[in-house]
């Protein structure tokens, strides 16, 4: 049966890149290498879940996976699961299989991947019949967590090819090492030839690379190495060449003095704009000039500000509070989720790259912006009562290198909200830190990948299971899980999303909740010894998710209804699902995606000058 997409009735999304049935090039050669027989280590499902917990939060795993030694394999052993046969699985876990075999997509005859969502009540199919790389991760987990790990290689290997590619927007050239963020297949039944279209930004909304593509290309190749003990695929020329050439264009030098990687709105899962630069007072309507001075008044509520040229700018202020402005920065900037991917990627570079004259160097750079990206991800993006608390009595203006509020943040730009939201015990990686600007939001796929890579110390790991637990109702509801908290609403909402009717309050991602960040959160509780936290979030999304066909996204701010342009059975969705039960039943799988903490990377504890001996 071919499960390819049909293109009857579907809007086609040009590009003028294309592999066709006739192409001479075929990467299957690539993998002619004979395997290497690694001898496996004793699984990791002997362990206890407080063995875990021991081992990841106080001696890390040396000598079972350094991240000095490329293509080492860790103690987590991870076999295909087989805990299918040794219990009574949920009775969803069969109907989600099904669905997810029917998201694949075939390139002469080979699986390649999974479409994004395969909604036939859906007028409208816009991209969701196209292969994204960030959404396919968790199908591609499942597969190797189920011992089905050729079409997770046939698509590292296809969208490899794509990157090879000459990609151009209008007539500007991407960088060489640029991931799609999609491709589809296209297949013509009377020449009987398939056709994949790729889409690198050309297409996408706000038309937008895909920074985190790249990410999660790395991530994934380490995944399928990790699961199958096959060293080969990664050690192929190419493989080496593809990462040299995605970390090229994130490594290269320019006027940045932070370590983080400066990214537009719209390059990640997050996919709209955010963003705003942070103003003092909610504007509702300006004008600029001196016509109005005649016509000014404080009652009506206008207020008089000095502008650049000497104009004068008249501002009519809201009634609304202006005390929640801040969370107006998000994805433009420094955001915490491609930090987080970032820092992951290149720890799985460094473990895979070969130390031969060309690989030499790129780790030298990987481990120099490792050690500078972890200090200052650790300490100026942490956020916890006690650092709150810190950045609530900055003082502004301070010069020099003794300047305590470095990025100069006015404490009156902290929300409300975080005040109430910040609980004793607990802590979380802030949204977004540049000059002057913090965006104290909670998104919870950075959070979790922050966890996984071991950005997060082991210390705050803990700290951000225990915010999940006392913010439950804030961050899981009644269907996990929120990507962002709080929601953006009225007038901030229309200066930040621009009016997106898709990201209302508490909708897509405007603090809506996603079911697929449910094997992100399993992975990290599984990591720091709280399995209890995901069995509690898998119990709420299997009281609805087969019953609602496997929606993208709920909305509300508890999450209790589907999403108003939620898609049916979102790929994603389900594939998160199988990933976060299959985790749970097998925990040795969490050595797919999860990396110890390197000691080399942990902040040296210096003397105080003011210590005496």
């Amino acid at each position: 049966m071919d499960f390819g997409v049909k293109e009857t009735g579907l809007r086609n999304v040009s590009s003028h890149c294309s592999i066709s049935d006739n192409d001479d090039f075929d990467l299957s050669r690539l993998l002619d290498k004979p395997r290497l027989n690694i001898e496996r280590k004793r699984s990791f499902d002997e362990r206890s879940l407080s063995e875990l917990s021991i081992v990841l939060g106080r001696a890390g795993l040396d000598g079972l996976d350094s991240t000095y030694s490329p293509g080492g394999r860790s103690g987590f052993d991870t076999p295909a699961s087989s805990a299918r046969n040794s219990f009574e699985p949920h009775p969803m876990v069969g109907e989600a299989w099904e669905a997810l075999r029917r998201s694949l997509v075939y390139f002469r005859r080979q699986p390649v991947g999974t479409i994004a969502a395969y909604d036939h009540a859906s007028e409208e199919v816009l991209n969701y019949d196209q292969v994204f790389v960030r959404d396919f991760v968790p199908s591609a987990l499942a597969f190797l967590m189920n011992g089905e790990p050729e079409i997770v290689k046939n698509f590292l290997l296809k969208t490899l090819q794509l990157q090879g590619w000459e990609k151009r927007i209008d007539r500007f050239k991407l960088g060489e090492g640029a991931m799609p963020a999609s491709f589809k297949v296209l297949h013509d039944p009377t020449r009987k030839t398939d056709t994949i279209v790729a889409d690198f930004g050309e297409s996408a909304i706000g038309r937008v690379a895909p920074v985190d593509s790249g990410f999660w290309w790395i991530i994934l190749l380490r995944a399928y190495t990790k699961s199958t003990g096959d060293l080969s695929l990664a050690e192929t020329p190419e493989c080496q060449k593809g990462m040299k050439l995605i970390l090229t264009l994130c490594l290269s030098e320019g006027f940045d003095t932070f370590p983080t990687l400066l990214c537009a709105d719209g390059c990640s899962m997050i996919d709209r704009r955010m963003e705003e630069h942070f103003i003092a007072i909610k504007v509702v309507e300006f004008r600029i000039g001196l016509g109005l001075a005649s016509g000014y008044d404080d009652s009506l509520g206008w207020i008089k500000l000095t502008y650049p040229q000497n104009q004068l700018l008249f501002c009519h202020v809201s009634s609304m509070s202006s005390e929640n402005f801040s969370s107006m920065l998000g994805i433009y900037g420094y955001p915490i989720e491609i930090q987080a991917l970032f820092f992951m990627a290149l720890r799985c570079a460094l473990q895979m790259l070969k130390h031969d004259s060309e690989g030499k160097e790129c780790i030298e750079r990987i481990v120099k912006r490792l050690h500078a990206l972890s200090f200052h991800m650790r300490n100026y993006f942490w956020l916890d009562f006690q650092q709150l608390n810190d950045i609530y009595r900055y003082k502004t203006e301070e010069y020099s290198h003794t300047a305590v509020n470095k990025f100069n943040v006015i404490p009156d730009s902290i929300p409300e909200w975080v005040f109430d939201f910040m609980p004793t015990r607990g802590g979380y990686f802030i949204g977004n830190v540049s000059p002057a600007r913090m965006d104290f939001r909670w998104f919870c796929l950075g959070n979790c990948v922050a966890i996984l890579s071991s950005l997060a110390t082991p210390e705050q790991s803990m700290a951000i299971m225990d915010l999940i637990e006392a913010r439950w109702d804030e961050l899981v509801g009644e269907m996990p899980l929120k990507i962002a908290y709080p929601a953006i609403e009225s007038h901030e909402w229309q200066i930040v999303t621009g009016c997106d009717p898709k990201n209302t309050r508490w909708s897509y991602h405007n603090g809506g909740s996603w079911p697929v960040l449910l094997w992100l959160l399993t992975a990290a509780c599984i990591k720091t010894g709280r399995p209890q936290i995901a069995r509690r979030a898998i119990e709420l999304a299997e009281s609805r998710l087969l019953k609602d066909s496997w929606p993208e996204y709920y909305d509300g701010k508890l999450g209790r209804y589907v999403g108003k342009q939620a898609r049916k059975y979102q790929t994603w969705s389900i594939a998160g699902y199988l990933v976060a039960k299959m985790m749970l039943e097998d925990p040795s799988h969490l050595g797919m995606i999860s990396l110890e903490e390197d000691k080399q990377m942990k902040p040296l504890l210096k003397r105080s000058s003011s210590w005496n001996c």
